[in-house]
C-alpha cells in the first residue's frame, strides 16, 4: 500500500493532537456543558456519532467523513480525559493499550509468525485471543450489536476455530430447508413464537450464505433499503405531480409507477 505524496508530517500530526488535548482541557475546565459530561451522558451521543460516522461511509461522502471522525475523536479524548480525573486511566494509557494489542496480535507482521492470507490471520487473531484469557470464542461480541451484524460475528468467530461448512452447497440447502420450514409453520397456523423462530433460522442461515459469497450481509441490506427508498420518493413525486397522495391510487396502478421508477437510475 502507498501513501499520496505530500503527506502530512508525523510532527504536524502530534502537534494537531496535542492542541486537541489542550482544547479539551479547556472545555472540561470552563464549559458548563462539557463540564456536567459523565461516561453516562456520553454514551448515547457517541452512538449517534457511530452512526453520522456509518452514513457518510455508505454515501461516500469524503468531505464530511473527516469531519465524524473528528466528533468520534474528540469523544476518545473526552472519556479519556473524565478517566484521568477519577485516577483510572488516561489517554496515553489508551493509545498504549491499543499498540500493545495491535503488536502482541499481528506477530506475522512484528514477530516470526507467517501468516499466508487474511484467513491465516483471523486464525491466529482468536488464537492469541483464547490465550489472553477469554473464556469463550465468543466473548467478543458486544451483547448491544445490532443483530444482523452480530450474527456476522458469531458465524466469523465459529468458523475461526473450524466450525463451518465446508463448502457452499450445504448452506444452498440449509437455506431451502429454512423455507420450507417457516412456510410450514405458516401453513399449520403455528403460535407466532415459532414462526418467530423459524424466521430467526432462515435470517441466520441468509447471513451464513452471505459470508460465504463474499457479501457483507449489512451493506448489501442498506443497499437494498437505499434503493427502495429512492425508488418509493420518485413514486411519491410522480403522484404529487398529478395532484394526488399514493394513497388514491390502486396496487395495480402503483405496481405501474414502481416499474417506471425502477427504469431511471438512481
Amino acid at each position: 500500500m502507498e501513501f499520496k505524496k505530500n503527506r502530512i508530517s508525523k510532527e504536524e500530526k502530534l502537534r494537531e493532537f496535542g492542541r486537541l488535548l489542550d482544547i479539551m482541557d479547556e472545555l472540561r475546565e470552563k464549559c458548563p456543558w462539557d463540564m456536567k459530561q459523565t461516561f453516562q451522558t456520553l454514551r448515547t451521543l457517541t452512538i449517534e456519532e457511530v452512526h453520522e460516522l456509518s452514513d457518510s461511509i455508505v454515501e461516500n461522502d469524503l468531505e464530511e467523513l473527516p469531519k465524524e471522525l473528528g466528533d468520534l475523536l474528540l469523544h476518545i479524548v473526552f472519556y479519556s480525559r473524565l478517566g484521568e480525573e477519577e485516577g483510572r486511566f488516561g489517554i496515553a494509557e489508551v493509545a498504549k493499550g491499543i499498540n500493545e494489542k495491535l503488536i502482541r496480535r499481528h506477530p506475522h507482521v512484528f514477530g516470526d509468525v507467517k501468516a499466508e492470507d487474511e484467513e491465516q490471520v483471523k486464525k491466529n487473531w482468536e488464537e492469541i485471543k483464547m490465550q489472553e484469557g477469554n473464556k469463550s470464542v465468543m466473548s467478543g461480541v458486544p451483547k448491544s450489536l445490532p443483530s444482523l451484524v452480530k450474527a456476522l460475528r458469531i458465524q466469523e468467530k465459529a468458523a475461526g476455530v473450524g466450525f463451518d461448512w465446508g463448502d457452499l452447497a450445504p448452506v444452498w440447502k440449509k437455506l431451502d430447508e429454512e423455507i420450507l420450514e417457516l412456510k410450514e409453520e405458516h401453513i399449520n397456523e403455528s403460535p407466532l413464537e415459532r414462526v418467530q423462530d423459524e424466521m430467526g433460522d432462515l435470517l441466520f442461515t441468509a447471513v451464513n450464505l452471505s459470508r460465504f459469497l463474499k457479501v457483507n450481509p449489512e451493506d448489501a441490506l442498506e443497499a437494498a433499503n437505499r434503493k427502495f427508498l429512492g425508488r418509493f420518493k420518485r413514486m411519491e413525486e410522480e403522484a404529487k405531480s398529478e395532484g394526488k397522495h399514493m394513497k388514491n391510487y390502486s396496487l395495480d396502478e402503483l405496481d405501474e409507477m414502481w416499474e417506471r421508477a425502477k427504469e431511471k437510475p438512481l
